[in-house]
């Protein structure tokens, strides 16, 4: 008996098979416009099983190709006199229309239509059976015919995705949120489908549009899920002080986490919105009793300002006002990481920062506190130009915490100093390995270095330039950037036309963007262009041209030519997906 069942399930598999490739070598000629061979081949397969109805389809469709429309026709009455599915009778309809038969091809849709008011049952293959011959109105009137019968149907999904096709924007909205009325866990998804529709431009017609609906649901309805909208909406037009202002109205509703509003904060902070940022922080600050959130607050005002403001002695008693309220103990740890980096950075006590961070190292902490700890220590002492100590730190992190996004930080800041002190055989031996990090930052970091050591060392045994170029890149990384322009304008009269010319001319262009001295920038840029166009760093020369064109020079025509430029002749750039973005926000395109 066993050996029976056995052979019965071989024989079925193989059946199975047999049937699928038949059906692929169907599909394979219709495809490549083969259709009398597919004709063929489909006749074959509807014979052996004319319950299949997928490739009852593709005979019709076949016919129809072939322009056979009255065996098509005979195909489909026959298969009327044993079927009650509404399905055919779009078919038959599409059939008239392709013959030109209008009046007759739309009485077969009405008679489709109508079958879904005895029977609900039938409007989402009715509505399918539309869609597949791109009788979109028809499909939306099914769908919109079916909620009103059934309530319980959710068809705005369907809805959507039609007036999607259609370029129906609106539609496309309004669909999606009543989708959201009743199923409110689909807002993260809706929020993903919103974004291939908007842009940063906030007079772009698709944001208006979304924020006029949005706004329209508020007054109607106040349900927090509209106040999310328009917040994330905010977020994406970087209007950060209107989104704060709709997290406000979310968290009096729900005041159980200010999570929200922190993110916001975060958020703000990183794309340099000071103002909003610390305005946000601030409120944060009010309206918390967390002390992990607090401190997270006081960390992230305080280093706003360290970075906006002179009055170092002002920040220090800041800094020692909070460890008096808090303590120094391990809850504060992110907070006394923070002073260590003023101190070192900000107020030129790097001395004194080193000591603080080995008294920190004395708590009880977990194992990646120590290594983040290390690390920071790592950089103050090659802010100091203690090199030796600092590697000393980085390799600790590295044997304790291996294969980590931290140890792999830190074997690129071993790297980074040994290029600092001009060991550059040792800073590529580590590089290479990175270049396969986890961290794409990193990677990418490991890969720009280990060019410009490998780009460079070969042309002067000496590796004059190379070592002037690492004192300049040490110089910039200690906030002494006048000092380090002085010493990149050496290079670039003393090397000029060395392959370390159009590294040189970039490295000072970035830090006369930092002491905001643009047209020395665009200088440098343009003779990167001009001479460099087929180097790497071209496309970021037009990059950050661009940039400063649109963000800080408010010549927008120019931006968006530089941008043009990345997009059709840098298209294995980094830059190139920002850059499209860029440009067709700044054409006016409607859609993102």
């Amino acid at each position: 008996m066993k050996r029976i069942i056995l052979l019965i399930t071989i024989l079925s598999s193989l059946l199975t098979f047999s049937q699928t490739e038949d059906d692929q070598l169907a599909l394979d000629y219709f495809k490549r416009g083969e259709f009398e061979k597919a004709l063929i081949s489909y006749q074959k397969l509807y014979n052996n099983n004319p319950g299949n109805f997928m490739n009852f389809q593709q005979l019709v469709k076949t016919h129809q190709q072939l322009k056979q429309f009255d065996q098509a026709e005979q195909l489909i009455l026959s298969k009327q006199k044993n079927s009650n599915n509404p399905s055919l009778l779009i078919i038959l309809g599409y059939n008239y229309q392709l013959k030109e038969n209008t009046e007759l091809a739309n009485q077969y849709y009405n008679e489709a239509l109508a079958t879904i008011e005895e029977n609900p049952i039938y409007v989402y293959n009715v509505a399918r059976q539309f869609e597949d011959y791109s009788l979109l109105e028809q499909a939306i009137t099914t769908y919109k015919r079916g909620m009103e019968l059934n309530p319980s149907q959710n068809f705005n999904i369907q809805l959507a995705r039609i007036y999607g096709e259609q370029g129906n924007i609106e539609g496309l909205f309004s669909s999606y949120m009543e989708y959201i009325v009743q199923k409110p866990e689909f807002i993260d998804s809706a929020k993903r489908e919103f974004s291939e529709f908007i842009s940063e431009n906030k007079e772009n017609e698709n944001n208006l549009i979304l924020r006029k609906l949005l706004l329209k649901k508020i007054q109607s309805e106040q349900e927090p899920h509209w106040y999310d909208l328009l917040s994330w909406l905010f977020v994406q037009e970087k209007d950060y002080e209107k989104s704060f202002i709709q997290e406000k109205a979310l968290y009096k509703r729900n005041p159980e986490s200010l999570d929200r509003i922190v993110e916001l904060a975060l958020t703000a902070n990183d794309e340099k919105e000071v103002d909003v940022a610390t305005e946000i922080f601030n409120y944060v600050l009010e309206n918390t009793q967390n002390i992990s959130t607090q401190l997270l607050a006081h960390q992230y005002l305080l280093d706003i300002e360290a970075k906006n403001s002179n009055k170092t002695d002002d920040i220090d008693k800041k800094y020692q006002a909070l460890f008096k309220i808090y303590g120094t103990f391990e809850q504060t740890f992110g907070l006394q990481i923070a002073y260590a980096d003023f101190l070192a950075f900000h107020h030129n006590q790097p001395q004194k920062a080193n000591e603080f961070l080995k008294e920190s190292l004395k708590l009880n902490i977990s194992p990646f506190q120590e290594a983040t700890a290390k690390l920071k220590l790592g950089d103050i002492l090659v802010l100091q130009e203690q090199f030796n100590e600092a590697l000393i730190y980085y390799t600790q992190i590295q044997a304790n915490l291996k294969n980590s996004t931290i140890s792999q930080e830190a074997r690129f800041k071993v790297a980074k100093t040994s290029y600092y002190k001009g060991d550059f055989e040792w800073a590529e031996s580590q590089l290479k390995v990175l270049k396969a990090s986890t961290s794409q930052l990193i990677a990418n970091d490991a890969l720009d270095l280990k060019l410009l050591i490998s780009d460079n060392k070969y042309e002067d045994s000496l590796q004059v330039a190379l070592k002037l170029y690492a004192k300049a890149d040490l110089m910039a990384f200690q906030n002494k950037n006048d000092e380090a322009i002085v010493l990149l304008d050496k290079i670039l009269a003393e090397h000029n036309g060395e392959s370390i010319t159009d590294e040189a001319l970039f490295k000072q262009a970035k830090l006369f963007e930092k002491k905001k001295q643009y047209d020395k920038a665009i200088k440098n840029y343009e003779l990167i262009i001009a001479n460099y166009a087929d180097d790497i760093f071209a496309d970021d020369a037009y990059y950050h041209l661009a940039e400063l064109y649109n963000n800080h020079l408010g010549e927008p025509e120019k931006a968006k030519e530089l941008y043009e430029k990345i997009i059709f002749n840098h298209q294995d750039s980094i830059f190139f997906v920002e850059a499209r973005k860029q440009f067709r926000m700044l054409r006016g395109d409607s859609i993102n």
